[in-house]
């Protein structure tokens, strides 16, 4: 079989405007165009990428579109502040004080904008691939599920589905359509299964028409997938979350130590 030709010489095969897009999001991403400074003007990128002002100004338009920019016309456009965020997931099993936001809400808005969780429905389902594996049911079975919008600063920033085991979750606050006081973490470990450690597993993919909706995604661009297991004592799995945001807009950090 003959592949096609973009698949062995190496050539980008997107249109002109998607790739400059893509060289300038990833200059947003890293910190080289930094929050709040001003993108190349469109003479300077017409030289750099040797393109027409029409082809520029479809590429910058990506770049708002997806939140990364600001501007109007006639006006320099300049990096959105505080669009890449930074989640650290270590902090994600404390509990939280009394009044105080869930603590990875609080991580998630880095305590400079309003973070809010909107639960979307509670009720036992039918569990599959992954998830029904990590809950030690590899060939499917049911779990309480608690679906929730995270946003922050009115926008849509996450979908989360959390999936409890039936025989811990039926009859607790873990079933019912109300947030929980404290949070799951606080509650699992009222309920006698403390969380001990959770594992995480991240891929990239490409939105579900579900996801796309929810979090109001622009174009085709990729979103960050956790699976998270939190693991109580004897290695019991008690949680299972899967949470997607998207992936232009967030980063994850992990700090590690030598065993």
């Amino acid at each position: 079989m003959t592949l096609p030709s973009h698949e062995t010489d190496g050539v980008d095969p997107r249109p002109l405007h998607a790739r400059i897009a893509a060289d300038l999001r990833e200059e947003i991403m890293s910190g080289g165009l930094a929050a709040g400074a001003k993108l190349p003007s469109t003479a300077q990128l017409k030289t750099r990428f040797d393109a027409s002002n029409a082809t520029i100004q479809k590429a910058v338009q990506l770049l708002k579109d997806e939140s990364l920019a600001v501007g109007r016309a006639g006006a320099a456009v300049t990096v959105r502040e505080n669009r890449q965020r930074t989640v650290r997931p270590a902090g994600s099993l404390n509990p939280a004080a009394a009044g105080a936001t869930y603590p990875w809400l609080a991580e998630a808005a880095e305590g400079r904008s309003a973070a809010r969780s909107a639960l979307l429905s509670v009720g036992e389902v039918h569990v599959t691939g992954d998830v029904a594996t990590a809950l030690g049911l590899p060939g499917g079975g049911s779990a309480v599920r608690r679906r929730q919008l995270i946003s922050i600063d009115g926008e849509p920033a996450e979908l989360v589905d959390s999936y409890y085991p039936p025989e811990i979750a039926r009859g607790t606050a873990l079933a019912e359509p109300r947030l929980i006081r404290g949070g799951s973490p606080t509650l699992l470990a009222d309920l006698g299964f403390p969380p001990r450690r959770s594992a995480d597993r991240i891929s990239a993919r490409i939105a579900t028409q579900e996801q796309y909706t929810a979090l109001r995604l622009p174009g085709e661009l990729p979103v960050l997938r956790t699976l998270r297991t939190v693991y109580s004592d004897g290695d019991r799995t008690v949680e299972v979350t899967v949470m997607v945001k998207a992936g232009h807009l967030y980063e994850l950090q992990y700090e590690f130590a030598p065993e």
